[in-house]
């Protein structure tokens, strides 16, 4: 009995497209599939059986249309019993495609639960007034019980064929399946990308946690959705999400979407494998050992090591790691308790909260991280600098690590590298550099300057998804002493660091890393570089200066905007809007309380709107001011001229 019913599922399969099959032609290949099983004694091969149904479909198919040729009209008053055939037969509804939203489903049949109880209110007669009463469905008893038969049949077809997870690769037969699937899924991710780009989209459809939560139904089920539910899943995942990559997205510093990088991270998807060894990732591996000494050499490093991270902070939580391990290597073992002094590291305070959240991770503390001043533009202070390293040293303390940030996160300023690099020979610190915002003006002759004398740093933090524009997540630790990275963390598991391989063992990385597991970050970065060339990455950073610039001198020459430093570094643009009732009010607490309260009432009608997106945020004595981010090279001059008046829009009535 199994056996029957596995076939009979078969046989609905095997007919999947073919509507135009009347009851009796489905009663003719279960006849069919019963002589031949009969006859045979046993279930047929999958091969022989889906061929010898298939042939019986093909010749039901002939068969059908030759008669529907030699058929009289069905308006033919002569022959009253093809009247009544035709009638039945032509208003059996025929599946139509289930939709996700307006998408066809992965299933082109669906029977609902009303037909399975009561007819078409159409089956013979189409006017109301001529509808058949009880008697005339009674007279037309064999027509009705083929409708009702066609009718269950088509219901448990689709019911026994919606698919399911389970239905998909590594299933068995499961290949057809999985690439309709797949490519309904890539229909979605297409049509959004396409919709990133779409200026008359909005960047974000906005909802409260709690109605969003209400609206994506977030619940885990006990029993699998089928396919159609996730493909729906899908579209309405992405139908919230917020359109980093629209061209009037200025909210991070990661913005755009490259489709280089994009199509990148699909393959690397597709491959899932783990970046610790050789053996699973040996591709990925070699590709980041090139992109590695590359940039290293873009730094100006001889030698050297890195590492791709989950990010900057954990890069910056990497330098801090290996300066520990330089100046007190016992820490490794015994703890921070083998140091008889307090280590003490030293970051502008306009630097990033990872170097402080660094020395939490790392049991430095921290009331041992020292913030330098800085001056009206963010820049670190030099003098402060020694100042404080030589209060450290009189305190009992050891300083052993100086941060210089090449592009502070919210006035884009660069620290003097080459002053720090003199104060950190001098003292014998550890020097970094945080480029995870302005590293990739490395790739640009007119702007590299800004980094001048960063090959006398003893590590860099690079990001390439920010202002190179690769896809989340890409970052790199680049190291001048080579071997460094593995003494601080090499743990030598040997059930996956075997020193006695068949190949050469310096090329796992697992164990130099903090993780184990390690995504692979580096693919992306790759291909883009190798589809643009660095030439590339150059004319895509100076455009983003360019309009840096162009805001900057429309904001200068526009009422109700003031700037926050006439001339920014970099590519944050920081400026504050003031409402026509506030343009004529006295400097003063109460002016500035009231100008405090601007940018994020016109924030949040921002975000209610959805038609762009800038950050805000004070900075010691000032107010909050809007800081507009260019790292999206598909934004273009129009694009800062629509923030302006958008602004404007949205705030003229504060």
């Amino acid at each position: 009995m199994v056996q029957v019913f596995i076939c009979l599922n078969r046989i609905s399969c095997i007919c999947n497209s073919h509507f135009y099959l009347q009851s009796q032609d489905y009663i003719n290949i279960f006849k069919q599939f019963a002589r031949i099983t009969t006859t045979q004694n046993n279930m047929l091969s999958d091969s022989n059986f889906i061929e010898t149904v298939s042939e019986e479909v093909e010749l039901l198919q002939s068969e059908n249309c030759g008669n529907q040729e030699n058929e009289p009209s069905p308006n033919n008053d002569n022959n009253p019993n093809q009247v009544a055939k035709n009638n039945a037969t032509s208003n059996v509804a025929v599946p139509k495609r289930r939709l996700v939203g307006d998408r066809p489903r992965l299933v082109d049949r669906t029977v609902s639960e009303g037909q399975l109880l009561v007819p078409k209110k159409s089956i013979a007669l189409q006017d109301e007034e001529d509808r058949p009463d009880f008697y005339e469905f009674r007279a037309k008893d064999n027509v009705m019980k083929s409708y009702w038969l066609h009718q269950t049949f088509m219901s448990w077809w689709a019911l026994r064929s919606t698919p399911f997870a389970s239905d998909l690769l590594p299933s068995k037969g499961g290949a057809g399946l999985t690439t309709k699937f797949l490519k309904e899924v890539v229909e979605i991710l297409v049509e959004y990308v396409q919709g990133t780009f779409d200026r008359s989209t909005k960047i974000l459809e906005f909802h409260h946690p709690n109605e969003l939560r209400e609206r994506l139904h977030l619940e885990i089920p006990d029993k699998p959705e089928n396919l159609d539910q996730i493909l729906q899943d899908c579209q309405n995942t992405l139908k919230y999400c917020v359109h980093t990559g629209h061209p009037r997205f200025f909210n991070q510093l990661s913005t755009g979407l490259d489709i280089i990088s994009l199509a990148g991270e699909w393959v690397t998807a597709a491959a899932n494998t783990n970046m610790f060894t050789y053996e699973i990732a040996p591709v990925f591996l070699l590709m980041e050992r090139a992109i590695l000494k590359k940039m290293r050499e873009m730094v100006g490093y001889k030698d050297g090591d890195g590492i791709f991270a989950p990010g900057g902070a954990v890069s910056n939580l990497y330098a801090v790691q290996c300066a520990r391990h330089k100046y007190v290597p016992s820490c490794k073992r015994r703890g921070l308790q083998s140091s008889s002094r307090n280590l003490v590291l030293f970051t502008s305070e306009h630097s990033h909260f990872s170097l402080r959240r660094a020395a939490a991770i790392l049991g430095i503390g921290t009331d041992n991280v020292v913030y330098v001043d800085t001056d009206v533009r963010g820049k670190m202070k030099m003098e402060d600098l020694e100042n404080k390293i030589q209060q450290a040293i009189a305190r009992g303390d050891k300083p052993f690590f100086v941060n210089a940030t090449a592009g502070t996160t919210v006035l884009g300023a660069f620290d003097p590298i080459n002053a720090v690099a003199d104060i950190c020979e001098k003292y014998d610190l550890w020097m970094h550099v945080d480029g995870a915002w302005g590293g990739g003006l490395l790739m640009s002759r007119k702007h590299r300057h800004k980094l001048e004398g960063v090959h006398r740093a003893d590590s860099v933090t690079w990001n390439p998804h920010k202002v190179m524009g690769a896809l989340l997540q890409c970052s790199a630790i680049l190291l001048k002493e080579d071997g460094i990275l593995e003494d601080a963390n090499s743990m030598r598991a040997p059930y996956l660091f075997q020193q006695d391989k068949h190949y050469d063992v310096s090329y796992d990385t697992g164990d130099k890393a903090i993780q184990c597991g390690r995504h692979v970050d580096v693919f992306k970065f790759w291909l883009m570089w190798r589809a643009k060339g660095t030439r590339g990455f150059e004319n895509h950073i100076n455009k983003l200066f360019d309009l840096a610039q162009y805001l900057l001198e429309k904001l200068k020459s526009r009422e109700g905007f003031k700037v926050v430093h006439e001339k920014p570094e970099y590519t944050n643009v920081c400026f504050w809007y003031i409402p026509p009732s506030l343009r004529s009010m006295e400097e003063g607490t109460e002016k500035q309380l009231r100008l405090h309260k601007v940018a994020p009432a016109i924030k949040g009608r921002m975000m209610a709107t959805g038609t762009l997106m800038v950050g805000y945020q004070p900075l010691g004595d000032k107010v909050n001011f809007f800081r507009s981010v260019f790292s999206n090279p598909a934004a273009t001059k129009s694009d800062v001229d629509f923030l302006l008046d958008e602004l404007e829009r949205l705030g003229r009535d504060l």
